[in-house]
């Protein structure tokens, strides 16, 4: 139940929302999903991510295009899970969705929006990257055995990881939300995307630790299951091309900086 009068109470599985408080927001930003770095994908799991993601986006997306007087922007989450496992090719905005569950599922993610373009909102679909945040995500999990120093690549260590800092998401989503240019698909991913063997050595050189013991890629399918191939072993090489185009000014460019900012607090 909502803690205050400013809360909105909405359920992404039972479609219940209280469409007429977002009467008169000047704009709505909208993250929700399930986790899918939580717990091995089973059948219940991947139902639960795409009912959350492609169920929840539409709940939001009709409730916004009811209104009398709707917002001028709503911002929505996707991800660059979009673009598949695409080995060393660069994706922008304007590249074909990949193959497999989460391209399939940030397709239709990124389709459950429609009621509100249809409406005549201005949409941005965030294709976002893995966020590294000390506080959670990605990172958060992986630090405990760097930090040990039994840390190393997974797999070959050759697939491309497309990242983000929480604090450029942050801005990335400020500049969406004031730049009238932006709608559609937006990369929201650093502009020099990584293998994850340059994102190892880089995180084994800010925390003064070696990087000397590699997680085989069987290893990591054996512990994970599909997660593994689609998270963690896919290379997902992605440009912020239309972050760019529009100016928006980066404040960690390099996964040295970032690792840097994240380590100096």
């Amino acid at each position: 139940a909502p803690a205050n009068d400013s809360e909105i109470q909405w359920n992404a599985i039972d479609g219940a929302i209280e469409a007429a408080k977002f009467e008169g927001c000047d704009a709505v930003v909208h993250l929700a999903g399930e986790n899918i770095a939580t717990g091995r994908w089973t059948a219940a799991k991947k139902s639960l991510i795409r009912q959350s993601r492609e169920q929840g986006t539409q709940i939001v997306s009709k409730a916004l295009a009811s209104l009398s007087k709707a917002p001028r922007v709503f911002i929505a989450a996707s991800a660059i899970g979009y673009y598949g496992d695409r080995g060393d090719e660069l994706c922008l905005e304007t590249s074909l969705p990949g193959e497999g569950f989460l391209s399939d599922v940030c397709v239709d993610w990124e389709r459950a929006t429609q009621p509100a373009v249809d409406a005549g909102l201005r949409v941005v679909n965030l294709r976002i990257g893995v966020v590294l945040s000390r506080k959670g995500g990605a990172l958060k999990t992986m630090l405990p055995p760097f930090q040990f120093g039994v840390g190393g690549r997974i797999g070959h260590g050759q697939q491309y990881w497309s990242w983000i800092t929480l604090d450029d998401l942050v801005g990335v989503i400020m500049h969406c939300l004031a730049d009238d240019s932006l709608s559609g698909p937006v990369n929201a991913v650093a502009p020099q995307p990584v293998t994850n063997q340059q994102f190892t050595k880089s995180l084994g050189r800010q925390l003064r630790r070696p990087t000397c013991l590699p997680m085989p890629a069987l290893a990591a399918r054996i512990v994970l299951g599909e997660m593994a191939n689609a998270l963690i072993l896919a290379s997902t090489r992605v440009e912020p091309g239309r972050l760019k185009e529009s100016g928006y000014t980066f404040q960690h460019t390099t996964i040295d900086e970032a690792f840097q900012h994240l380590f100096s607090r």
